[in-house]
């Protein structure tokens, strides 16, 4: 598949990793282009091997894929040059978060295959999160693609498009929560005593056998940790001050934050637009 991506950012990366490695994408198909940022772009295509154009589109091109992740506010700025590649049978794969369907299909002028992804960066090592959504117009032969595109750097889920600006709250920024965590451990670690390094390896340990945990013991997270929380013991001091602390509370007004935000980033695009 002739694929094209706009952007050349984190997300971009990560993506690229994950599919080139599993085969999905070959590089000699692969193309990528960056609005400001040319080292970023030349160091994406020295590091995958596949093929850029610095400063403007590939003129006279069309591609099977065109993948929108670039910066959601450079949408629009994009949008002319964007049309340009698209022609009745190609698919746009947008993993911007808070950017409708509709408001793709409207500003890009494009009455065809439309999918709109929120994987999150855990891609580059294939463990990411994927829910996937799309309009009427892809064929069953594009939907598979997209859903092997996704599923072959971590889960890939089909959703409907109203649940995906909840679960960019929760999947899509969801590394970030998990990195606050232990960076707060760690630092409370350190503060009282262990060596950074050690601190670390241990924190990293146990989160990743927690997930594991979670990804193949088939039980409830809530059963898990009441497993490890014994009466009186030294688990069930530290939860009962998070519990003091409000931090279950606080993860709730996390996740409707950064639910609200994705929502209002739509809305500010849409107004951006008209203005």
């Amino acid at each position: 598949m002739k694929t094209l991506f706009i952007g050349a950012g984190s997300m971009a990366h990560a993506l690229l990793s994950g599919a080139i490695n599993a085969k999905v994408l070959e590089k000699e198909e692969v193309y990528i282009t960056n609005r400001t940022n040319h080292q970023r772009l030349q160091e994406v295509i020295e590091h995958f091997g596949v093929n850029g154009v610095s400063g403007c589109l590939p003129s006279n091109e069309e591609f099977d894929v065109v993948i929108l992740a670039m910066k959601p506010k450079d949408f629009h700025e994009a949008g002319p040059a964007i049309r340009r590649f698209l022609s009745s049978g190609t698919l746009i794969i947008s993993v911007l978060a808070g950017i409708s369907i509709k408001h793709i299909r409207e500003t890009l002028a494009f009455n065809g295959a439309i999918s709109r992804a929120m994987p999150n960066t855990s891609a580059a090592l294939r463990k990411s999160a994927t829910a996937v959504t799309y309009n009427e117009f892809l064929s069953e032969r594009q939907k598979e693609w997209t859903l092997t595109f996704f599923g072959s750097v971590g889960l890939s889920v089909e959703v409907p498009e109203e649940q995906m600006d909840l679960i960019t709250a929760v999947s899509g920024s969801g590394p970030a929560y998990i990195y606050y965590v232990a960076e707060l451990l760690e630092k409370a670690a350190v503060d009282f005593g262990l060596q950074k390094e050690l601190a670390r390896a241990l924190i990293t340990q146990t989160i990743a056998g927690a997930s594991k945990m979670l990804e193949d013991s088939g039980q409830e997270a809530g059963t898990l940790r009441k497993n490890v929380t014994s009466p009186g013991g030294t688990t069930e001091a530290g939860i009962s001050t998070l519990d003091e602390y409000g931090v279950s509370e606080a993860f709730l007004k996390c996740v409707d934050s950064a639910r609200n935000r994705s929502q209002e980033m739509g809305k500010e695009l849409i107004v951006n637009r008209v203005e």
